[in-house]
């Protein structure tokens, strides 16, 4: 053997033998081996967002709080009524797959493409192909969609309430037709939304003093309440738990925009999680007085079963106003996204023809959502449709199976493997038991 030869085969020997090794190290340390870190591509101009002007992470984690808080934390007494007090457990675990749901969703940004990924359908897209973009966008519409029709009935219920008694008492679903009319108008002639943005802090504002209103006025309602029937545990109650549970912590359609907008993106982990902890304290806070007070009694909203008085009134007219002030944002972003896949823009068809499509376009959607809302005026419902097919999905399905096809399955811990599958589980359980018992209370409402 020649003395090329023989370095050659003691080369190759060394780097086969300190190749064995690493692999060894990296078994035994159980390190996990992603395509790549995430956070390697922060700040990348090549392929990360424009962060110079990003705000601070504590203004992500008010935006995070903003988009989760809202109507379906009114409901989670009548969730305790439905399933008894171990429903709490069940709000706690989708608590925490909730955050870890969010927490991954955004990490999918920044796999399977050449630059960042802008939105959830874009992330389906990269995992799934088109069809799997598709999909995604079939669920976000029963999200962006099927929230401002909840918000029409809720609204359409809330000021005839108000006027129970007078003049103006003309009917549920003529209020509604009144306040559709009154989102529409600026919703169809408005460019973009970005404008609308100063409304999460009405809506924050408003939810967070309701929230401190059905806690202190069912608490001093306490000593009215007789034969108060409270159950600990109510498996029929179960099936349809989840749907409305995981309707009270949706917002991942927003992450993407959430993240975007951080100068400092490597503390999404930590936004994320603390504005769900918050969340579901505020959740928690305002479940527990309604059921204990009021017991299977309880009504959805919350505030239906506090007597006549001013702290009821207040609750109406502050959900009102954020239902009010919340519905052309998530209208608009399905109109943009839509406006975006169809073509209809200025560069393509010009300034005339661009506002003729836009106009027509934003008059259905806006006129397709307020038929639902009249001729489906029945608001516990539709919010549980909505949770269990819009939802449960983006939550529980869409994120887990997005991150395991983009980053692998083997490469992870057994722990977060199995915490995974329980998350699907616990989609699948909401989307079709959820619609099932949702579907079958419309059934039952319209043949009463």
């Amino acid at each position: 053997m020649t003395d090329e030869k023989k370095s050659s085969y003691v080369f190759n020997i060394k780097e086969t033998f300190t190749g064995s090794i690493a692999s060894s190290e990296v078994k035994q340390s159980g390190k996990k081996r992603l395509p790549y870190d995430w956070k390697d591509k922060l700040f990348d101009p090549n392929f990360d967002v424009d962060r110079s002007n990003g705000g601070k992470s504590l203004t992500a984690y008010y935006n995070l709080v903003c988009c989760v808080s809202g109507t379906g934390m009114l409901s989670l007494s009548s969730v305790l009524a439905k399933a008894g007090w171990s429903a709490l457990a069940l709000l706690i675990i989708c608590w925490w797959m909730t955050s870890y749901s969010s927490d991954i969703l955004v990490k999918c940004l920044y796999y399977g493409g050449s630059t960042r990924a802008k939105t959830v359908h874009e992330i389906a897209e990269r995992a799934f192909g088109r069809t799997g973009g598709y999909i995604s966008l079939f669920f976000n519409a029963w999200i962006l969609l099927g929230t401002p029709i909840i918000y029409f009935v809720l609204i359409g219920e809330n000021m005839n309430q108000l006027c129970t008694g007078t003049v103006a008492e003309i009917g549920e679903t003529k209020w509604s037709i009144i306040f559709i009319v009154s989102v529409a108008i600026p919703f169809v002639f408005m460019k973009n939304f970005d404008n609308l943005q100063w409304t999460s802090f009405v809506g924050s504002v408003a939810m967070v003093a309701t929230t401190l209103i059905c806690v202190i006025v069912p608490a001093q309602d306490l000593s009215n309440q007789i034969n108060v029937v409270h159950e600990d545990v109510i498996w029929v109650g179960w099936k349809g738990a989840v749907a409305t549970i995981a309707y009270s912590l949706g917002g991942n359609v927003v992450y993407p925009n959430c993240e975007a907008a951080m100068k400092r993106p490597q503390h999404w982990s930590l936004v994320c999680h603390l504005g769900m902890a918050t969340c579901a304290l505020l959740y928690i806070m305002i479940a527990i007085p309604g059921y204990y007070v009021y017991g299977e009694a309880v009504q959805n909203p919350i505030y239906n079963s506090m007597p006549f008085g001013v702290g009821r009134t207040i609750s109406i007219v502050l959900v009102t106003m954020n239902c009010l002030f919340s519905a052309p944002i998530f209208a608009g972003s399905f109109a943009l996204d839509l406006e975006i896949m169809m073509g209809i823009s200025v560069d393509r068809l010009g300034k005339t023809k661009e506002f003729i499509y836009r106009i027509v376009w934003r008059v259905l959607l806006m006129g397709v959502c307020g038929m639902i809302a009249c001729i489906v005026p029945h608001f516990n419902e539709l919010q549980g449709l909505f949770g269990a097919i819009g939802y449960s999905t983006s939550i529980f399905l869409i994120p887990i199976l997005c991150f395991w096809k983009l980053t692998g399955i083997r490469n992870k811990p057994i722990y977060e493997i199995v915490w995974g599958l329980l998350a699907l589980i616990m989609g699948i359980v909401g989307l079709v038991l959820g619609t099932w018992e949702s579907v079958k209370g419309l059934i039952e409402a319209y043949s009463e």
